[in-house]
């Protein structure tokens, strides 16, 4: 029988609930419109993160109030009032409310000795059995020293629940030992068995965590900062020189505020290349460095290292860092990359989705579209060349897709600058492939290629070799040659310097005459597409049309149903102008040139996406008010709507994406964030993917 929830549970505390959950979740959001998180018993409301955790990072639109049933509290004084079905029936009510109103809930299971001691029994297995909800549970394989012990742990636990007469779908046994992930395999029982290993990143605190569970304030100026891993704590008392004696990779360094010569010293040590990367400072006592070090610090272009600022004293802060225990939070950028990129490794769900019931979504979500992008991209083993090392966006963008295993990754510039970078950055490059532009067997080859193809534009041999001194042009003949399958730029060059090369090079594909840009538009819980925003500034109508197949084709690769809109300023028929008959004659080539493409046009933009508007004044339309792509008639009007709608509408603009080349080129914006880096070296990967199928 299949189901439409699902309970994950846990014995024991710091098992890893957070990441197994989000890892399910991650794979449910892929297939389910509109999913539920509920958690029955929740220790008290202002201390259960993951209510906040899960709502947010999956934009759950739940209220809290919906997202749970009882407190510990309120359980405890049933109990006393021997009130015990009370707890089963609001636990019901509030369930059976989530399951009427979404296609999916999933719920966590609460870990509480002292409950557990009240009832003796397994509150969790009794609230499953009373719901009707089949249970994950989670093992700590941390402590484990054998595979006989794990075996006997494992038994107990399809014991206990058969005892119950709980439907187990699976056991995911967390932080388990390398030694014993191999062994696991010989386990066989009933039900999957999933393994991920004990990885000591995630159990290590960040800067992050100082923040959110102490007194303690950043004073730098970038949160993002506080994602630095911290690997074992230093308390600052010696002289500089020999303090710098002891440092060691990923030093929180704990000094008195007042001790300006280590919080200096430390931060040119980070930038050594001598010198370990550093977690970050915390300064204590309630004192800072004054503005004549902060200026000094500033003056020297050096990347920031947080700090954080305590009133307490140095030992009572080092007691209060003791007691912190290494969380999950919506912030943890990189360690949530990481699980993301673990949980794909090591676990593959099919075995429990077999079990599980599923609505057809009716359309695109930004958070399905985001985890469909990623598992795309993974899935494509594509390698993505990055021309911009020495900006930082693309440095950290690179972590970032290296930890979610999203593809390979190939770096132009000098290994040893790059590897220096990263760990003043507190980052991991070193699975990135990184190729010296300036210094490589490659160069006369590439020149050789660059003169036989421009040659007839009036290239000679010793101008082909200068010109391939050039980053973007060395970097295009590389995806020319198959050395890498695309090409990501712009966070630092112009459109021109990205996209010129590609044009000299690359050139479009077979029947393709214009190369467009789209740009994802997620907004309004919906996935919109736009184009063409960035490239061509008046198409005539034989190119609108392309532009309009083109971006009918994009969409398809990215699982989005092409429903086009051929955008102008009247609706139908009514219209009459230079520019509303430029739109209606491309929409009929468009359609001549691609008869099962659903398009029409010329339409206005609010009968394209509104229903209500839609029925008035195109009510026998099959694309008014359906539209998914939304084909603007000049660069002027789509280059307008898509900030306007980006910024009043707090929607997220992914692109521009590049279209019609040969191989997939995408030029960033400059004022591009390190999350828009990512989501383009995706696209692109996926693009590379769908162009090796094709072939």
């Amino acid at each position: 029988m299949k189901t439409k929830s699902l309970m994950i549970i846990s014995r024991v505390p710091k098992s890893g609930m957070r990441i197994i959950m989000m890892g399910i979740m991650g794979m449910l959001k892929r297939d389910v419109q509109k999913i539920a998180f509920f958690k029955p018993l929740v220790d008290s409301l202002e201390h259960d993160g993951d209510m906040e955790f899960f709502k947010e990072y999956f934009k759950l639109g739940q209220n809290q109030s919906s997202a749970y049933a009882l407190t510990f509290d309120s359980v405890k004084k049933m109990l006393s009032q021997d009130k015990g079905e009370l707890i089963y029936e609001q636990i019901l009510e509030k369930y059976e409310s989530l399951i009427k109103n979404h296609d999916f809930v999933i719920c966590e299971g609460m870990v509480n000795w002292e409950l557990e001691e009240l009832v003796d029994f397994d509150i969790n297995f009794e609230i499953a059995k009373n719901l009707q909800i089949p249970t994950i549970e989670i093992v700590n394989g941390e402590d484990m020293d054998s595979i006989e012990e794990l075996r006997e742990h494992i038994d107990y636990i399809i014991h206990q629940s058969q005892k119950s007469e709980v439907r187990l779908l699976g056991l995911f046994i967390n932080r388990l030992p390398k030694k014993l992930l191999n062994s696991v395999k010989e386990i066989k029982r009933d039900i999957p068995i999933f393994t991920i290993p004990n990885i000591k990143e995630l159990n290590r605190l960040t800067m992050l965590d100082i923040v959110l569970k102490t007194e303690a304030k950043s004073i730098t100026e970038h949160s993002y900062m506080l994602d630095r891993t911290i690997h074992q704590t230093k308390i600052a008392t010696m002289m500089l020189h020999n303090f710098l004696n002891y440092l060691e990779e990923g030093d929180l360094i704990i000094v008195s505020g007042d001790r300006c010569d280590i919080v200096t010293g430390t931060f040119l040590a980070n930038y050594s290349k001598n010198y370990p990367s550093i977690a970050g400072i915390l300064l204590t006592g309630g004192m800072i460095p004054p503005l004549s070090v902060d200026k000094l610090i500033k003056g020297t272009d050096m990347p920031t290292l947080p700090i954080l600022s305590v009133n307490c004293s140095t030992q009572e802060t080092v007691n209060k860092i003791r007691n912190i225990s290494a969380e999950l939070n919506i912030d943890s950028k990189r360690k949530i990359a990481l699980v993301e990129g673990l949980f794909s490794k090591y676990i593959d769900l099919n075995p429990i989705k077999k079990h599980l019931l599923f609505n057809q979504p009716k359309y695109m979500t930004p958070v399905r579209f985001k985890y469909n992008l990623y598992e795309k991209a993974k899935a494509s083993n594509s390698n993505i060349l990055l021309t911009e090392s020495d900006d930082e966006r693309v440095l950290r963008a690179v972590d970032i897709v290296l930890r979610r295993g999203l593809c390979k990754i190939t770096l132009l510039g000098k290994k040893e600058t790059i590897y220096q970078k990263a760990s003043v950055l507190g980052i991991d490059l070193s699975k990135a492939n990184i190729i010296d532009p300036s210094s490589n067997p490659y160069i006369d080859d590439f020149a050789e290629k660059f003169y036989h193809i421009r040659k007839k534009k009036g290239i000679i041999r010793s101008m082909a070799r200068d010109i391939m001194t050039r980053s973007s042009y060395f970097a295009t003949m590389m995806v020319y040659s198959g050395m890498v399958d695309g090409l990501v730029s712009g966070a630092t060059h112009t459109t021109r310097e990205t996209i010129k090369p590609a044009f000299q090079i690359i050139k479009t594909k077979k029947g393709v005459d214009i190369v467009s840009s789209i740009f994802f538009m997620l907004v309004n819980n919906r996935v919109l597409v736009y184009g063409d925003c960035a490239i061509n500034p008046n198409p005539n109508a034989k190119e609108l049309a392309q532009i309009a197949i083109s971006s009918a084709e994009t969409a398809k690769i990215f699982g989005i149903k092409p429903i086009v809109a051929m955008l102008s300023y009247s609706s139908g028929n009514s219209g009459v102008g230079e520019d509303v008959e430029r739109v209606r004659e491309a929409t009929k080539i468009a359609k001549e040139l691609s008869p099962n493409l659903l398009i029409e046009g010329p339409m206005q933009y609010d009968t394209a996406i509104d229903k209500g508007v839609a029925s008035q004044k195109m009510p026998n339309s099959k694309v008014a008010g359906k539209a998914t792509i939304f084909i603007f008639p000049d660069l002027n009007t789509g280059n307008n709507t898509y900030k306007a709608v980006q910024r009043s509408a707090n929607g997220i603009a992914i692109g521009p994406i590049l279209q019609g080349l040969n191989s997939p080129f995408n030029d960033l914006s400059r004022g591009c964030l390190v999350d828009d880096i990512v989501y383009t070296i995706a696209i692109t990967a996926i693009q590379a993917k769908n162009k090796k199928v094709n072939i």
